[in-house]
């Protein structure tokens, strides 16, 4: 069909009589490419699954055989070696604090040592065990246990009884100590060699110095025993006494044990849980070489005298601190079998005793601070004093005399004391007592302190008061003894002794000791009056003007102080003995300037020896080597001659 002419409408074609319109043609649109892939994918994906679900499989059925003999094959034997290893709780001991002098000198610290052990009953199997046999080079089992005994015995020496080792390690038996005290570097040589051979951490306390100081800080060692955490506690004087704060605060861990016995830990499994926390450290107010010389100074004396035992102490005149504590009788607390019951205590502040006429200082104070008299004052003693049932003599015979209040003292007149006693009265004798600490516990930092013994006035006897100012009826200790001298020394205050200086924290803080509250017992004049006035107990002179105890001066210095000599209670016949004495003094260094006290005491020297001759002396030999240690000025004058008895 011919177009139509360019700008004439379309004709429209005609209508069919009957029948829909004809469709268009389908457009043919083209289809975009997809992008070839690599050559690696050009395998189809499914060998690929069946690979990983045969791995699956093979994975599934290894675990499942692996269950089957854990649960089946190997139960028993897992099940033996779970019993054998157990998880279990152990404490993990603190370290100990050290104990020092008031210089900083150890006097007690702690050292790491091993304890050697076995397990006999196991050494003994694996030994036997076929499979071992070719290591073993044909060594038999006993054989092998010298061989173990031999180089522990070179390595420690003699101290190791080599048939004990052999006994134990031949024994059928599943723990044994071997040595529970060895060198670590010596215990790791024996365990390298022999590693069947198991070492155990320990800490050991060590004490330097020795027996120096050993009756006041006593001993400590490695314990286990039940209901006692392990490790270091104290046995014996301060080391038992402050046992809690010296041994700190175990702490906690776990591991695993072998053999079903907690005591056998396998290496490495150890987990803390808690770290211990390490004890505090004790200063003393001990002077270490004082403490020395003084034991060795009464051990001489006490041997030459043939005394019992003696009692020694040092104190500051001021602060009541104690310089030295000594007993005769003392043990090496390194070595315990030193240790006995008649050295491990401390005499000094545990064992009471009647103290003769040193006692006599109550009576001089009590008199001089009622103002009953001074020191020149002349009292008429007679030959003789009934006193109740009793009649009181002195040790020399004389007739009626004219003595001064200082040489009824000097002269230590039983009489004339009793004398001054009449005139003080009962209650201000009881009260002085008291004052100076008599009849109590001076709250010393010690074990086993002893308060002595004074009756109460309400059951005093006819008797009683006759017999307590020349020191019979009443009991003290040497630190009580030395304490009232103290008081005297200080001026009238008496400061309750001690022996702690300071306690150091684990934190390092140093915490010193308080002060104790002084006791008032008499004003600074009145003090100053009995002290010069017990000057004169060291008088050298002609017959009646001297003293009883010259050989207690010391050249450069005025010293102060009192003998005693008391009669010991023969048990026989409950009377006091006429051949047994205990002898005492107590003194000041120096009078005119106090810095020490010094008291003394010496049970039952022989023969009829008095404290001039024993406890005097041994007070010189003492106060002399204070004087030179701690370089004390010498007295600007000497002592003054003083009239005893009045012609």
């Amino acid at each position: 069909m011919p177009r139509p002419p360019s700008g004439a409408p379309a004709r429209r074609p005609a209508p069919y009589a009957r029948g829909p319109a004809p469709r268009p043609a389908p457009v043919t649109r083209p289809r975009p490419r997809r992008p070839r892939r690599p050559a690696i994918f050009a395998s189809s994906s499914k060998p690929r699954l069946v690979i990983g679900r045969l791995l699956m499989i093979v994975a599934l059925v290894i675990a499942g055989l692996k269950l089957v003999d854990i649960q089946g094959l190997q139960a028993s034997a897992l099940a033996s070696k779970a019993q054998q290893q157990s998880l279990t709780p152990m404490i993990i001991p603190a370290q100990r604090g050290i104990i020092t002098d008031r210089d900083g000198t150890e006097l007690a610290f702690n050292v790491d040592i091993r304890a050697l052990t076995a397990q006999p009953r196991t050494m003994r199997k694996n030994w036997a065990d076929p499979s071992q046999a070719a290591s073993h080079a044909g060594v038999s089992y006993d054989e092998h246990t010298q061989q173990i005994a031999d180089e522990m015995h070179r390595l420690i020496g003699d101290s190791l009884n080599e048939q004990q080792v052999l006994s134990a390690l031949r024994s059928d038996v599943s723990f044994v100590y071997l040595d529970k005290s060895v060198e670590p570097s010596v215990a790791a040589e024996i365990t390298k060699d022999f590693p069947e051979i198991g070492a155990e951490a320990r800490s050991a306390r060590e004490y330097p110095d020795g027996s120096v100081g050993a009756n006041i800080i006593g001993m400590a060692n490695w314990r286990t025993d039940p209901g006692t955490t392990p490790g270091v506690h104290g046995v014996l004087g301060l080391e038992s006494a402050m046992d809690g704060q010296l041994a700190g605060q175990p702490g906690r861990e776990e591991a695993n044990t072998e053999q079903g016995n907690d005591s056998v830990v396998i290496p490495n499994s150890q987990r803390v849980l808690q770290a211990a926390v390490p004890g505090e450290d004790v200063q003393l107010t001990i002077d270490a070489d004082v403490q020395y010389e003084v034991q060795q100074e009464l051990g001489q004396w006490v041997k030459e005298s043939g005394a019992k035992y003696g009692s020694a102490v040092v104190m500051d005149a001021h602060t009541g601190e104690v310089y030295a504590l000594a007993d005769d009788q003392t043990f090496n607390p390194n070595n315990p079998s030193t240790i006995t019951n008649a050295n491990a205590g401390n005499i000094a502040v545990s064992t009471p005793y009647e103290p003769g006429s040193v006692n006599k200082i109550v009576t001089a104070s009590a008199a001089i601070g009622a103002g009953l008299v001074t020191p020149t004052t002349v009292i008429t003693v007679p030959p003789s004093f009934q006193d109740g049932d009793k009649v009181v003599t002195d040790d020399w015979s004389h007739g009626t005399e004219k003595f001064t209040v200082t040489g009824i003292f000097a002269k230590s007149s039983n009489i004339g004391t009793d004398e001054l006693a009449r005139m003080v009265g009962p209650k201000r004798y009881d009260q002085m007592l008291m004052k100076m600490g008599l009849g109590q516990k001076t709250g010393i930092e010690l074990p086993g302190e002893s308060a002595g013994y004074v009756p109460p006035m309400s059951q005093w006897s006819g008797s009683t008061f006759g017999n307590l100012p020349i020191g019979q009826g009443l009991s003290m200790t040497v630190l009580q003894m030395a304490g009232m001298y103290q008081a005297i020394a200080n001026n009238g205050l008496r400061v309750p002794p001690r022996i702690i200086k300071s306690v150091t924290k684990p934190d390092g803080t140093v915490v010193p000791t308080k002060q104790p509250k002084g006791v008032r017992v008499l004003s600074v004049q009145d003090a100053e009056i009995v002290r010069n006035m017990f000057r004169a107990v060291t008088q050298k002179g002609p017959f009646p003007q001297d003293a009883t105890a010259p050989s207690a001066s010391v050249p450069g210095y005025q010293i102060a102080g009192k003998t005693g000599t008391a009669q010991v209670i023969d048990p026989k016949c409950g009377c006091y003995s006429h051949t047994k004495n205990r002898v005492t003094f107590a003194g000041m260094l120096s009078a005119d300037n106090p810095r020490f006290v010094i008291g003394i005491m010496l049970e039952q020297p022989n023969g009829d020896v008095e404290g001039g001759r024993t406890a005097a002396p041994l007070f010189a030999d003492i106060a002399s080597y204070l004087a030179q240690r701690y370089q004390l000025p010498v007295s600007p004058t000497p002592t003054p001659e003083f009239t005893l008895v009045v012609p």
